[in-house]
């Protein structure tokens, strides 16, 4: 299933962030306004147990998350996202994953895993600014689910309709949540309009490949 967010926040968080004229400080706060939006929709099926609290009038009916949460970003450029998300999920687990995309093949190379071999999660959420070809959020499941993660939910803010086809193929059963498709991948593989480097925007740098 691939979702792209309809919400206003969410449409005017974007137009700011594709901004070339918006400095690393903003878009750093962007990404994490985004992100936490991303979570908060792709989040509503999360399992709950009911539960009584005491207020100061009484007592009330409530609810407590029962779903193990784990938060993934894809390095560098997840890394951004994943404190939007603490933000409405403080609890969860975070774990890392390092892939950059080499820039001759368009593929994914593995650098870093920190994923432990037996998660006490049972949803993970993996975050990844960017669904260009797909070659990374592709490798990125396969390293969660070989660790035994049950279910995975892939949060990005911009996709290419070439990228969300490759997740529908390779991983049919991890939802996409993002703030909006876009037209295509250029020559150099990146998604057009787009709005550039997400890494590099965010951290002030030039192009690592990441």
């Amino acid at each position: 299933m691939v979702t792209e967010s309809q919400h206003p926040l969410v449409k005017q968080a974007l137009a700011a962030l594709r901004d070339v004229g918006t400095r690393p400080a903003n878009f750093r706060r962007l990404v994490r306004v985004l992100a936490g939006l991303l979570a908060y929709e792709a989040t509503a099926d999360l399992a709950t147990e009911e539960l009584e609290v005491t207020t100061p009038m009484g007592v009330a009916e409530g609810a407590r998350l029962i779903d193990r949460v784990g938060v993934v970003p894809i390095l560098r450029a997840g890394l951004g996202m994943a404190e939007g998300i603490l933000d409405l999920l403080p609890e969860a687990e975070v774990w890392h994953v390092g892939l950059y995309r080499d820039e001759k093949t368009l593929m994914p190379r593995e650098y870093y895993n920190k994923i432990p071999p037996r998660p006490r999660m049972n949803l993970a959420l993996l975050l990844d600014p960017m669904l260009a070809t797909g070659g990374s959020a592709i490798r990125a499941c396969e390293v969660v689910k070989a660790a035994g993660v049950p279910r995975l939910k892939l949060i990005a803010l911009i996709a290419a309709p070439e990228g969300v086809a490759a997740m529908r193929a390779k991983m049919p059963d991890v939802s996409i949540h993002v703030a909006a498709i876009d037209d295509c991948l250029n020559e150099i593989g990146f998604i057009y309009p787009g709005l550039g480097d997400a890494g590099d925007r965010q951290f002030n740098t030039e192009s690592t490949g990441d």
